[in-house]
């Protein structure tokens, strides 16, 4: 069997093969510049929509790209916005939480210097009955703080505060405030300036309007004007003496009846109690201590 000889080139043909070809190319072009013009235009006819194409596909992709990443930027910021911006929110709540209760202890100073002559502590309301308003609610004092059953309960209040209530039942850590709105409630009351005294009473009817009655005040010819203070009584067997009640809102004349009638206004906002101050000595303590 014949055998094939095997046919190679050495790198050096080669190499000097495609040197020759270019230069005959690179004559040919300068010579024959005529001849290839049409050839150059033909193919610029074809290749030059291609090449506007392909410029124009690779823009688009080039803005899209940019515009993915400005908007993963974008995103980046936004979420770092969010989270400074939920931040500043966190902490302005904190602010007006703290300017709150700062604006809530300051009318309890103000009371407790109104009432410097009583030993007083603070509390804070945790729970009430159903309603608007806290006729029955519960603080954070009990009888582990020294909390007694007929304790004064009193709050601040834009216009200086006054009586709350009085303390009905004790746990351990909480107490029950039965105030003076609640319709079981009457509390021996008189006219500051004339001391004339008289039932102040809690009323149903009355409450839904913020008002509370008062009755069996002597009908005398004395002339009471809205806005008479009225205090508790040195008579009542509960409440200290002198604690602001409220003001008089209208006085009724009973023609048929020795007494006369009427409604207050009470120096508390029975609607938003957050905090009160409980002056811990007992009504009957303080009158033995007297009698003694």
């Amino acid at each position: 069997m014949r055998r094939r000889t095997k046919f190679t080139l050495e790198p050096k043909v080669v190499l000097i093969f495609f040197l020759v070809l270019c230069l005959l190319l690179i004559i040919t072009s300068f010579l024959f510049k005529g001849f290839y013009a049409p050839i150059r235009g033909a193919v610029g006819e074809v290749v030059s929509p291609m090449q506007k194409g392909i410029n124009t596909v690779g823009t688009f992709f080039t803005s899209k790209t940019d515009n993915f990443k400005s908007m993963n930027e974008l995103m980046k910021e936004n979420k770092q916005l969010k989270k400074q911006l939920n931040s500043v929110n966190y902490e302005n709540k904190i602010l007006q939480q703290e300017k709150y209760e700062l604006a809530e202890l300051r009318k309890l100073f103000e009371l407790d210097e109104k009432y410097a002559s009583y030993d007083t502590v603070a509390a804070r309301v945790i729970d009430k009955d159903a309603g608007n308003w806290y006729s029955v609610f519960k603080i954070d004092k009990g009888s582990k703080d020294g909390m007694k059953v007929g304790m004064n309960v009193m709050a601040g209040d834009s216009s200086g505060g006054g009586l709350v209530g009085i303390i009905t039942q004790t746990g351990k850590n909480w107490s029950k405030v039965r105030s003076i709105i609640d319709d079981t409630s009457k509390v021996g009351a008189m006219i500051l300036k004339t001391n004339e005294t008289c039932i102040v009473s809690g009323n149903l009817t009355l409450q839904e309007k913020g008002l509370l009655e008062f009755s069996e005040m002597d009908n005398s010819e004395i002339e009471y004007k809205a806005g008479a203070e009225v205090v508790t009584s040195y008579l009542s067997d509960k409440f200290h003496q002198g604690i602001l009640i409220g003001y008089i809102k209208e006085v009724v004349k009973d023609e048929n009846a020795n007494t006369r009638t009427g409604y207050i206004t009470p120096a508390v906002d029975f609607t938003h109690l957050e905090t009160v101050l409980i002056i811990k000595q007992l009504k009957e303590e303080l009158d033995t201590e007297e009698d003694d």
